[in-house]
């Protein structure tokens, strides 16, 4: 029985391009700049975000830490969204390890902070309170159901920042999936912010690795900040080979991942007893919920994974599915069956 697997993009394989990369990569010693693909990846990576300069780091939670510990001293407050990845799904890290306080503001459900609410939440000069010293966005926005972040948005929140004195971290995680969905260039929304990091190993299908972009001064601190975390790498390369594939060939392709989760959604909506904001879908991600007392969401899941698809429990009555490379339309209207025969059963 072949498996439908829409947990997450990060269960995407390498391709086989990527593979032969791996294996052909020539190789150095990063903790010395010395790895020939490490430095080609950071180059690329920083010219495609418009930064100067770029770290590979091993994953999306240490490529936020980073850049938050770099940009932060202990006792210093960020400002991020209550449905943050930062906030809801690193472990407390900046806290735990950084000393950083987070000051959470209500995210509306296009993803955005209201402005006036980021604002509100800078702290006054005041020897009672924590410092404000970072604004963190996140684009697209994973809990707010994938929603890209505009270029106008962005900017607007970029020139409040500098306003205030204060640094923006962008966690662009799908960013390349904002983009696309945009129409626009990654430059656009990434322009305004101080420290940008994206990751090879979702949508783009790398098996691994997230990359850090900012000025050379941010990075060399960056460089420094990994390392106290235990990212240096040696021969890093064999990451890296993959990575270079996967921004060269594999940014364009996620627009079939987005028609792909306006398909299921759309199926998902025909499906009686579940319920789904289909107009909302933008990118790769539907998030829906089924009819309290018909069915809970984790037998539901239970059921279909009985039938070959995965998709993930979020809650008593809320899932969520996402698209990738690997899954494709015929996969859609099989999962939408397969859903449609589960909760049928109930």
């Amino acid at each position: 029985m072949k498996i439908i697997d829409l947990r997450s993009d990060t269960v995407t394989l390498p391709t086989s391009e990527m593979l032969n990369a791996i294996c052909t990569a020539e190789l150095g010693d990063d903790v010395f700049s010395e790895d020939p693909t490490v430095n080609r990846l950071e180059g690329l990576a920083a010219e495609r975000m418009g930064k100067e300069a770029a770290l590979l780091v091993v994953s999306g939670t240490m490529a936020n830490l980073v850049c938050v510990l770099t940009h932060c001293r202990r006792g210093e407050e960020v400002i991020l969204g209550d449905l943050s990845h930062t906030f809801l799904y690193e472990a407390g890290g900046v806290s735990a390890l950084g000393g950083i306080h987070p000051h959470t503001v209500g995210n509306q459900g296009d993803g955005t902070m209201a402005l006036e609410d980021i604002e509100a939440a800078i702290r006054q000069d005041n020897v009672h309170f924590p410092r404000t010293r970072l604004i963190c966005l996140e684009n697209t926005h994973n809990r707010c159901g994938g929603a890209p972040l505009t270029v106008e948005y962005s900017d607007s929140v970029a020139a409040l920042a500098k306003e205030h004195g204060l640094r923006l971290h962008l966690d662009g995680a799908r960013i390349f999936n904002a983009a696309v969905a945009l129409g626009t260039d990654v430059k656009e929304l990434t322009r305004g912010a101080d420290s940008v990091a994206f990751c090879l190993s979702k949508g783009l299908s790398a098996p691994v690795g997230s990359v850090i972009c900012g000025s050379p001064e941010f990075i060399a601190e960056a460089k420094r900040t990994r390392k106290v975390l235990g990212g240096g790498m040696r021969q890093a390369g064999i990451i890296a080979a993959a990575g270079i594939v996967a921004m060269e060939e594999m940014v364009d392709r996620l627009a079939e991942d987005h028609k792909n989760a306006k398909l299921l959604a759309e199926g998902i909506a025909e499906i009686e007893g579940l319920s789904v904001d289909a107009a909302s879908v933008q990118t790769d991600i539907v998030y829906f919920d089924v009819t309290p007392g018909r069915i809970t969401a984790d037998e539901l899941v239970r059921r279909m994974s009985d039938m070959g698809v995965k998709i993930l429990c979020l809650g008593p009555t809320r899932l969520r599915a996402v698209t990738h490379y690997g899954v494709t339309s015929e996969d859609i209207a099989a999962a939408v069956e397969v859903m449609r025969r589960a909760v049928r059963s109930a």
